[in-house]
């Protein structure tokens, strides 16, 4: 191998030629300076190579650059300003050290994705890893081609603020729901958040599979406080009444749900979602919601957490379907669909949705604003 002081010295002759030969040589210097084994660097002859590279950044031409990005991502010899440089350059030339070194630091990451392309920033969500405050950048300057990379990205630490944030945007931007529901860092209590604007796929994918342990379940029931929900402003007085009935029905151990299901045969709605309020301390707006919702699987779920049997259920779910549609609507299928639903959801997993619901006070005066369920 050349010594370092010949080397160096080559290498910016070579920099300088403008011939195809010349760049070729140059970069198989490079390759043979930081790349073969014999080419191993100590530090001092590092930092000088280092140092002589990014003076020649500027003077060599685009094909020579990518190839540089190319052969340089993997090692860990470069220095990070070096890295930099190049990760800065045109995408072309970037890509594969943004993509694949582990050199570029957080701050420098964070320089690029403030200043650079959104295909930049594209390359960097996809990282083997990024950090929490690197994320926050890309969710703060990113498109949303970016954001669902970076969702998708398992190896992506995302902070609590960025979850909240994307599970807020998943109601808008479809594509972000799906990604969000496979992440393992999704809380439980977001996942729950998100069920009243997904799909039906991913409604079933958060009750059959987002679980807690059952002593937690205990403990977060025993804070639940049916009182501060059984009561509010916004509702009319034709409700109150039916929430004060109710009340006293359960008082007196005479809410069941033999008297609910009665209660839909005779047309009393309001006193149905009353005495179900009651019994789950879910707010009626849920109650109304679950209603009015074609495909059931809410109101399963708030059965499904009152340990309500199947055929009951079934007969509560054509009740309530005939109370919407006039008895009109074919349910054979409907009630097939809804069934099936109700036979793997567990028990457990119900009371965990219903007590999400049941806490979140400032969530339940948006639920309204949304579009029904389809």
């Amino acid at each position: 191998m050349l010594s370092t002081k010949v080397a160096s010295k080559d290498l910016l002759i070579l920099a300088q030629e403008k011939s195809v030969s010349a760049r070729s040589e140059l970069l198989e210097n490079i390759s043979d300076l930081f790349l073969s084994p014999e080419g191993r660097l100590n530090e001092h002859e590092r930092a000088l190579m280092n140092d002589v590279l990014l003076k020649l950044i500027n003077s060599v031409e685009k094909n020579v650059k990518k190839e540089l990005s190319k052969r340089l991502a993997n090692i860990d010899d470069v220095s990070p300003e070096l890295a930099a440089k190049l990760a800065s350059e045109s995408i072309d030339i970037a890509e594969p050290m943004l993509r694949k070194s582990g050199v570029l630091k957080d701050e420098q990451l964070i320089e690029i994705i403030r200043n650079r392309s959104d295909a930049h920033r594209m390359v960097i969500a996809i990282r083997s890893h990024v950090s929490e405050d690197v994320s926050g950048e890309l969710i703060e300057n990113g498109s949303e081609d970016v954001l669902e990379a970076l969702i998708r990205n398992e190896n992506a630490e995302l902070s609590e603020l960025s979850i909240k944030y994307l599970v807020a945007e998943s109601k808008n931007v479809d594509r972000f729901q799906e990604p969000l529901l496979n992440r393992e860092d999704l809380p439980v209590d977001m996942a729950y958040r998100m069920y009243w604007w997904v799909s039906a796929a991913l409604r079933r994918k958060i009750v059959l599979e987002f679980n807690l342990d059952s002593s937690m379940v205990d403990d977060m029931l025993e804070m639940a406080t049916k009182s501060a929900l059984q009561h509010h402003n916004s509702t009319d007085g034709v409700m109150r009444t039916a929430l004060k009935l109710a009340k006293e029905l359960a008082r007196k151990n005479q809410l069941t749900i033999i008297f609910l299901r009665q209660c839909l045969r005779q047309e009393k709605v309001n006193l149905f979602v009353a005495g179900l309020s009651e019994m789950t301390g879910l707010d009626v707006k849920i109650i109304w919601r679950a209603m009015r919702e074609r495909t059931g699987e809410s109101l399963a779920i708030i059965a499904k957490s009152l340990e309500i049997d199947r055929d009951s259920f079934a007969s509560i779910f054509l009740l309530v379907i005939q109370s919407r549609t006039g008895g009109k609507a074919r349910t054979t299928g409907l009630v097939n669909s809804i069934l099936s639903l109700y036979d793997e959801i567990k028990v457990i997993n119900a009371k965990v949705a219903v007590r999400h619901w049941q806490r979140d006070f400032g969530f339940q005066d948006s639920i309204l604003s949304m579009k029904d369920a389809i």
